[in-house]
């Protein structure tokens, strides 16, 4: 018999949200803030934000949603949004599509791959985009920034630079990771000016109702209900929730597909967003993190939502 799944109605996705945090109250954070890069280490463990954006324009918040935060590895989604772009499926040619199964910054895979990444969201796999975008920018950071701000109809996005600079202070493995691809000619700029640039991606800061506004185009077919802005075609939005769903944790990706139903994209500050095609889009930051660097409370948060609201791809 065919069956057809109900979910919740828009409307009472706060109720659901009071419920959950409410359910999850007593469950230990086991989760610890990320330490190696200092910055990050100076966050309040405490903080807990939820947000939600329909693709009908309808907002949904909890706790500390309007507060800003380092978003880190979730703006690997722009650069791979803004390279495809600007040379599509030349991409692949350099950066692959498959889960790592390895930790975000391994050097082993990439020797073994011959200096081609895995993904675009392991941090090698970024590097190289930021390299794509090196060669097709005239003036890299600003190009980026202005484009993130654009699909976000916010103009308030930007860098910081406290952590920018603290990610160049402590990013030897990704110096490493930079050197080694370029020594297998999948690199062709600067080391230090593409790595400035994937330092500054990494250090943007956005609250998590920035993060839903700027994400809801992959909710939506590659439009901004927000802004109506068309960021990119329905064919590569649906390539990009297809890399998030098999690749946006890491090595934990197939384990938030299993318990969420959704793709998502997070980072070691403690954000995950993740996308309902159709539907809406979720941010949720509580800044401590599991030891595969995907937060904690937000991996349970997320599971809960998406139980009580029906709301799976699947």
């Amino acid at each position: 018999m065919e069956t057809k799944k109900t979910m919740i109605h828009s409307a009472n996705y706060q109720a659901v949200f009071h419920e959950v945090v409410a359910e999850l109250k007593n469950v230990a954070d086991q989760g610890e803030v990320a330490s190696y890069i200092p910055e990050l280490s100076k966050v309040d463990p405490n903080k807990l934000g939820i947000h939600l954006s329909t693709t009908q324009k309808e907002q949904h918040s909890f706790g500390d949603a309007d507060e800003a935060f380092s978003i880190q590895s979730i703006a690997k989604v722009f650069s791979l949004t803004l390279a495809l772009k600007i040379i599509g499926k030349d991409l692949w040619k350099r950066v692959g599509v498959e889960p790592s199964g390895s930790p975000f910054n391994s050097l082993v895979q990439l020797e073994y791959e011959k200096g081609i990444p895995r993904n675009p969201f392991i941090n090698a796999g970024a590097i190289v985009v930021c390299d794509i975008l090196v060669s097709h920018l005239k003036n890299p950071k600003q190009d980026l920034l202005a484009f993130i701000r654009k699909t976000a109809g916010i103009a308030s996005i930007d860098y910081s630079a406290k952590l920018a600079d603290s990610e160049k202070q402590t990013g030897y493995r990704n110096y490493a990771l930079a050197n080694f691809m370029k020594d297998f000619g999948n690199i062709h700029n600067d080391v230090e000016t593409v790595l400035d640039l994937y330092f500054h991606l990494c250090s943007i800061e956005m609250s998590c109702k920035d993060l839903t506004q700027a994400f809801l185009f992959l909710a939506a077919g590659g439009v901004n209900p927000m802004t109506g802005e068309t960021v990119i075609s329905q064919e590569r939005t649906k390539r990009i929730n297809s890399i998030m769903l098999t690749c946006g944790f890491y090595d934990e990706a197939g384990e938030f597909a299993f318990k969420t139903g959704l793709p998502g994209k997070s980072g070691v500050g403690g954000g995950i967003v993740a996308i309902h095609p159709g539907e809406f889009c979720i941010a949720v930051w509580s800044p401590k993190l599991n030891r595969r660097g995907n937060s904690y409370m937000g991996m349970r948060l997320l599971e809960a939502f998406t139980t009580k609201t029906k709301s799976s791809i699947f």
